[in-house]
């Protein structure tokens, strides 16, 4: 073990023998057996069930080959390896090949998902499977009449997943179900399974001691055709949480203040593990805030051991038997006493203000106490046009509790909001809840208006009519994501992240300087008053009313189920085979573009009205790069076509090399591709003839993603050649024929001037990945070997 390494607090000032003993408690766990029980997965599936013995045998044969105590994070990722008797294990060095219980897809992403798979040819998915339409719900007016709008707008892709659902064999949750994490953390999330999901936010279920992992569709396509998931061994990052939260700090603050510390790429290669005394005071529901936000660092996951708060919840949402179950598997649902970490933070919970987050970027953090002082060095718009509240982050029975209690004190001073105020509930069950315990018509009477159970405005689901597009303003949210145009398509947005608590009090101030805990507002009666502490409910006391019935279970049998794709559709489009790497170098390929700075998912492929054309990769792929700033002109969509001379936007040059038989590539900064885990982002620049994209670093998922479609994603082996390229330049990526995974690449310019140049890359591709190169893409290898098999 690397002496940089963290031991579990308690550790440190043990001595070798002390050590050993404590070494051989921890293995004892080695005797114990759950057992082969069939206790369901969830409620929702017949014969499936949780395998927690498949996890007991695997850490046996890790822990006599490592022969170490283990994080939390690495017992339910190794208890998921396919092969551990002969599977190389070092962390941030190994690829896994992992064996996931479960796959989870959001509608946008799932269109492309499900069309890869029916590429694959298969009868049924092999794990088990659901669909969640939340993100093509756009919030205008109020929850009712957003979802009739959607549903009419977006028939004909409810309509492809309905029916490709019931097919495959996949839970389908029809509109207006809510969130995929909300859903999710309700009836599928378990301590110590793991599951990949096509969201970035996946990792919300770790607020259930689950190894969620985002992941692009390829990946999910892989898991769901029973090939095992390829990981590099993540790193592990251990926060440990002392004391208590209290007053006005949350959950939202925990993250916040991490994201802070670490920056969006702080946790990149990482799991994040929290433990410590401080866990003990954190709900269920807010444990899942901190794990979902963890996709903000760069995180490959973060989860939580296994405690009451965990149990709590699992027997509120009707599944007790699991509950129980998982306390009988509880000594491999802890990190074991010495376990190591590569990284460790410490945060004392009686400590910790309420921070805010942004603007621009959600690692931008301010305690509460220098907010204001910082709106008015930088000269942040004051104002605050609108509170939002809700999405997949911040949806909970306690979360929306509690921005009630506030509501209502404000309430029962005479007072509305100042601000327009929005809230997004997280699920069905969530909504029927709160409108039954009277939240709903609180918030109502000061002026909130309640949207639809969907992502919305968090994902730039939002038709937004209260400024004009350019005009500076400020908003606030208890979203995860604030990065330029992301809510609202509005550049000059500045979007700021805070919890509910902070966001609903701040309405009422309609100032991004008001601070709850120490300034005061004047009621209608004119006097001075103070919030009190928000006060709010875990769980209700009722339990939870599930609400409309919005669950499609498959049918045993789907054989006879046709598939509803039409040929003249715009919304969906079956897929054609990328074609095979020809065996040669790839030289002469114009930069499409060198983007400058900060180039997320959204630049290179966005959301709002394009999500309409998940499914259709030739009409999304109009979208490809738009966003991106060009190094050259400092502008967005206008880039040079070497071989006409003129300008024009990228999509469209990208497609005249295409159409000519012109390989180009894209030159990236730093943290390429960070953001949504949405594979269009790699798909779209494949289908324009991309061949490679040469960045200072890359975002886990969105490496992987350009792999799984045949791109090379080449790292700049020294960071400062990134200067040593323009928009005008051809490069040639050599050598390509003799390449083994570990060799360096070399890559040689010519300049518009005939001057030549040369630099090295380095990259991640292992043998398997190499193989996806060859073949056009990682579905052609796959298709291929399913062929040869038949």
């Amino acid at each position: 073990m690397s002496s940089s390494r963290f031991l579990v607090k308690g550790a440190q000032s043990l001595s070798s023998s002390s050590r050993s003993n404590m070494l051989t408690r921890s293995m004892a766990t080695l005797q114990s057996s759950i057992g082969d029980k069939q206790v369901p997965m969830s409620n929702l599936e017949k014969g499936k069930f949780v395998n927690y013995a498949r996890i007991e045998s695997n850490l046996q044969v890790v822990r006599q080959r490592l022969n170490r105590p283990l994080t939390l994070a690495e017992k339910i990722v190794y208890g998921h390896l396919d092969n551990p008797h002969e599977q190389d294990i070092e962390r941030g060095v190994s690829y896994l090949k992992l064996r996931p219980d479960r796959v989870a897809c959001q509608d946008a992403t799932a269109q492309m998902a499900i069309l890869q798979f029916m590429s694959a040819g298969l009868p049924q998915t092999a794990v088990p499977t659901s669909v969640h339409c939340d993100h093509l719900i756009q919030a205008q007016v109020g929850g009712p009449k957003d979802l009739a709008r959607a549903i009419d707008i977006n028939k004909e892709v409810y309509d492809f997943l309905a029916t490709a659902c019931a097919k495959y064999g996949i839970g389908f949750w029809k509109p207006g179900s809510g969130i995929i994490h909300q859903i999710i953390l309700e009836n599928y999330a378990l301590p110590g399974l793991m599951m990949i999901g096509t969201d970035s936010h996946t990792p919300n279920a770790g607020g259930l001691g689950m190894v969620a992992c985002g992941v692009g569709g390829a990946d999910a396509v892989d898991v769901m055709a029973g090939i095992p998931w390829e990981l590099k061994a993540p790193k592990v990052i251990g926060v440990y949480l002392d004391g208590k939260m209290s007053g006005w700090t949350t959950p939202k603050d925990i993250i916040l203040k991490v994201a802070g510390i670490l920056t969006v790429k702080g946790g990149t290669g990482a799991i994040i593990e929290y433990h410590g005394p401080g866990v003990e005071s954190l709900s269920c529901t807010g444990m899942a805030t901190i794990c979902n936000m963890g996709a903000e660092i760069g995180a490959t996951t973060s989860l939580f051991p296994y405690n009451k708060r965990m149990a709590s919840y699992l027997q509120a949402t009707g599944r007790s038997q699991q509950a129980a179950y998982a306390q009988e598997f509880n000594h491999n649902l802890q990190p074991d006493e010495g376990s190591e970490y590569d990284r460790r933070i410490e945060i004392n919970l009686s400590e910790l203000e309420p921070h805010i987050n942004g603007p621009f970027t959600p690692d931008l953090a301010t305690p509460i106490s220098k907010f204001a002082e910082e709106v008015k060095k930088n000269n942040w718009p004051e104002e605050l046009k609108v509170g939002l509240i809700g999405s997949c982050t911040n949806s909970s029975y306690e979360d929306m509790s509690r921005s009630a209690h506030i509501a209502k004190e404000a309430a029962d001073h005479g007072l509305k909001t100042k601000s327009i105020f929005t809230i997004t509930p997280g699920s069905e069950q969530v909504r029927a809840t709160i409108a039954r315990d009277g939240f709903v018509d609180t918030f109502e009477n000061v002026g909130g208006v309640v949207l639809a159970n969907a992502c919305g405005p968090c994902i730039g689901q939002w038709d937004r009519q209260d400024v004009k597009k350019g005009e500076v303003n400020s908003i606030i949210s208890s979203y995860n994501r604030n990065f330029t145009g992301r809510n609202d398509a509005n550049p000059a947005t500045h979007a700021f992240v805070a919890s509910p608590d902070l966001v609903t009090a701040m309405t009422f101030a309609g100032s991004l300087s008001f601070n709850p805990l120490t300034d005061s507002l004047k009621g209608a009666d004119g006097k001075e008053f103070k919030f009190s502490d928000p006060a709010g409910h875990e769980l209700p006391a009722k339990g939870y009313d599930p609400g409309e019935n919005t669950f499609q279970a498959p049918p045993e049998d789907g054989a006879s189920v046709n598939v509803a794709v039409s040929p003249t559709s715009d919304r969906l489009q079956l897929l054609k085979p990328f074609k095979a790497w020809d065996g040669k170098d790839i030289v002469d390929a114009p930069v499409l573009i060198k983007a400058k700075g900060k180039c997320t998912t959204d630049h290179i492929s966005a959301g709002g009205p394009w999500l309409k054309y998940r499914g259709h990769l030739e009409n999304i792929s109009q979208n490809c790069l738009i966003g991106a700033i060009n190094a050259d002109n400092g502008k967005a969509n206008e880039v040079l076509n070497q071989e006409t001379g003129e300008f024009g936007a990228v999509p469209t040059v990208g497609a005249y090399y295409r159409d000519r038989d012109i390989p180009w590539v894209v030159v990236g900064d730093e943290n390429y591709g960070e953001g949504s885990s949405r594979e269009h982002a790699a798909l779209e620049p494949r289908f324009l003839g991309g061949r490679a994209v040469i960045c200072r670093s890359f975002a886990r998922i969105h490496e992987t993603n350009l792999k799984k479609q045949g791109m090379l994603p080449l790292w700049f082996k020294n960071a400062a050649d990134y200067d040593k390229i323009s928009g005008t330049d051809k490069l040639s990526i050599v050598g390509l024929n003799n390449f083994k995974p570990g060799q360096d690449i070399k890559v040689e310019i010519t300049h518009k001037d005939g001057s030549k140049d040369s630099f090295l890359t380095t990259s991640s591709i292992n043998e398997g990945q190499w193989e996806w190169f060859k073949a056009g893409s990682a579905l052609n290898k796959m298709a291929a070997a399913a062929a040869a098999r038949q």
